[in-house]
């Protein structure tokens, strides 16, 4: 960690929550390149014989051990697509902490596009946390396409937490899951843009055996003139459960295009969907305001209960 600089050190932070060197596996990317990496016992982290990326093994029965994988990017210019595969044994119970944060001055975009797969093994659990973060005063902008594949094996079960808050002008999230039987994703994704910043986050959750499920809801704000997209779809194949919502406030002159679908394709298959989207409600304002807070600052408040 004393080799990275202190802008480096703060994009880790945001994305990561770390300060220190975490403890357990991880591997540590910066500008392209790795700088620090741990194994474990149970958990091997393999630098990819073709391309660029990493293949982490986790052990059968493997609990109460965790997996990091933040990325950082700090010279303006700089493109790159990552391809990191999981490959997790049965019976874990693991932490796995992602995400990437990009701090550009320059002028030329900086963009990092990462591939993440993950082979769940059978009665697993994870809880997977991925946060995206930008920051910067160039002109240059800062780019993520994250794509994550997630292939569940039968009783696993897989949290998913996707943040992104501040500063990355333009993203194009797909995340991709395929569920067998008594297999259980759970995802919870809270998203802001703001100036001209554009989003769109596309999930699609296949539902192939009996007694799998998903639960499915995006909380966003869209403000200034940003725009965003939420395509969440499921698909139910089998005798299984899935929910999908999409909760959203509009300011300013911001655009939002929710698309929640279900698709149906057994008559046992039980599937529901909501979508909202409004303006902070004016009673909600002044009954902060006679608290004593601005108009700017009650909205601050209300935003950030939102996206908790």
């Amino acid at each position: 960690m004393s080799e990275l600089s202190n802008v480096q050190l703060q994009l880790l932070k945001e994305v990561a929550d770390l300060h220190e060197v975490p403890e357990g596996a991880y591997n540590l990317r910066s500008n392209g390149k790795s700088v620090s990496r741990n194994t474990t016992a149970n958990i091997n982290i393999l630098t990819k014989t073709e391309g660029s990326g990493i293949d982490i093994h986790i052990k059968d029965g493997t609990v109460n051990e965790s997996v990091h994988i933040p990325v950082v990017l700090s010279e303006s210019g700089l493109q790159e697509t990552v391809y990191n595969d999981f490959y997790i044994g049965d019976n874990c119970d693991v932490l796995i902490v992602a995400g990437c944060g990009i701090d550009n001055c320059g002028t030329q975009d900086s963009e990092h596009d990462g591939i993440h797969r993950f082979y769940i093994g059978k009665n697993s659990k994870i809880r997977y946390v991925e946060k995206h973060y930008g920051s910067g005063d160039g002109s240059g902008k800062r780019i993520l396409n994250p794509v994550t594949e997630v292939y569940m094996s039968e009783g696993s079960t897989m949290e998913m937490e996707m943040v992104q808050i501040k500063g990355v002008d333009s993203t194009h999230r797909t995340t991709l899951a395929e569920l067998k039987r008594n297999a259980k994703l759970i995802v919870r994704e809270r998203l802001m843009t703001h100036g001209q910043q554009n989003a769109v986050s596309v999930y699609k959750v296949m539902l192939n055996e009996e007694g799998s499920s998903a639960d499915v809801v995006s909380r966003s704000v869209a403000r200034d003139d940003s725009y965003q997209k939420l395509d969440l779809c499921i698909l139910g194949n089998a005798d299984c459960s899935g929910h999908t919502e999409c909760d959203s406030i509009i300011m300013d002159n911001g655009r939002i295009l929710a698309v929640p679908s279900l698709e149906a394709n057994s008559v046992d298959a039980q599937l529901v969907h909501e979508a909202a989207i409004g303006k902070i409600a004016g009673e909600q304002l002044i009954k902060l305001m006679t608290l004593g807070l601005t108009e700017q600052e009650a909205e601050e408040q209300i935003i950030n209960g939102f996206l908790k």
